[in-house]
């Protein structure tokens, strides 16, 4: 296989390393004096100098890199975007300033190959804009849910609704004063083929019956302002046209 970088790869990895350099490692002590350091993570709020590195980043083009779909994102293929998400990991700004910052990016690539055209509209245009975040909720505290077919969680069709009930934990993002909705994976048809029970739900923030537990250390650290929560879905109730 080749592994010669494109032009415009070698373009895009040039203005990535500039900027990396010159304004978001500068940047991350700013970042930190800015940050909002409490347990209560209802009090988190996002920096001033990361929404101000975003406005520079996009202006430059220098946005939505991960999508290789050209009419949402930058059209870089999987061997051209490597070597920019490696110049990327050297901050951990520098994702979320070029709008390439986990669970946002997998949630904007369930949303552009699986979305309708109103979820489109509605959340994966704000969403790669930066004008929210978002969550994806699939992993559970009693069972080894990195392997979907153990979830217990579900997602059951009643009449013109979608109904979720379950617990999950490490919900990346859900503390994030900017996240507006959270995807939900969950079991719809328990007698189905073990891979095919499952699916995915758009949940808005704020809807009935999702009660945010508590923000899960790791290390010591609640990750503010971002977070990874433990999420009580009781008897959450969505029209049919929030499942993806």
């Amino acid at each position: 296989m080749d592994f010669e970088h494109s032009e415009r790869a070698r373009m895009v990895m040039e203005q990535v390393e500039r900027f990396v350099r010159e304004r978001v490692i500068p940047g991350e002590a700013v970042y930190e004096q800015q940050l909002v350091h409490t347990d209560d993570w209802t009090k988190w709020r996002i920096p001033r100098v990361l929404e101000e590195l975003k406005a520079e980043a996009r202006e430059l083009g220098l946005w939505n890199l991960f999508l290789p779909d050209e009419e949402y994102g930058a059209g870089l293929d999987n061997r051209d975007y490597a070597p920019v998400a490696e110049i990327t990991g050297r901050s951990f700004l520098a994702p979320e300033v070029f709008n390439c910052s986990a669970p946002d990016t997998g949630n904007a690539e369930v949303l552009v190959k699986y979305g309708s055209d109103a979820q489109k509209e509605r959340w994966l245009r704000p969403l790669l804009a930066g004008e929210i975040r978002s969550g994806f909720s699939m992993t559970e505290p009693a069972v080894a849910s990195s392997d979907a077919t153990n979830m217990r969680a579900t997602c059951e069709v009643k009449g013109d609704e979608i109904v979720l009930n379950g617990v999950k934990w490490w919900t990346s993002g859900a503390g994030d004063p900017r996240c507006a909705f959270l995807i939900f994976m969950g079991v719809t048809d328990p007698n189905a083929d073990r891979h095919s029970r499952h699916s995915m739900v758009i949940v808005p923030m704020g809807t009935p019956g999702v009660t945010i537990r508590r923000m899960l250390p790791v290390l010591g650290h609640l990750g503010e302002p971002h977070g990874h929560a433990e999420i009580v879905y009781d008897d959450v109730r969505l029209p049919l046209d929030h499942v993806i």
